[in-house]
């Protein structure tokens, strides 16, 4: 697993329970709902969350480049 993926997973499962929590709990969860929708939103122009500082600090890893294949480039004639 990488910092992007947990994150993306963990901020799914946020936005699901918190929903689930706001309609049978309390509607005050749909607050909760909206920090993360607007932590997401800010991590789209910034590239920084506060979670994946976390998780690069337990040592989870980046998301790897992918490999680039020799000769995919154009050719010179």
């Amino acid at each position: 697993m990488t910092v992007e993926r947990t994150l993306r997973l963990m901020s799914g499962a946020f936005v699901l329970i918190s929903l689930a929590l706001g309609y049978w709990i309390s509607s005050y969860w749909f607050l909760f709902t909206a920090f993360v929708g607007l932590n997401l939103f800010q991590s789209g122009f910034t590239n920084w969350c506060p979670a994946m500082t976390l998780f690069r600090a337990l040592g989870m890893p980046d998301a790897a480049a992918p490999p680039k294949q020799a000769g995919a480039g154009p050719r010179a004639a």
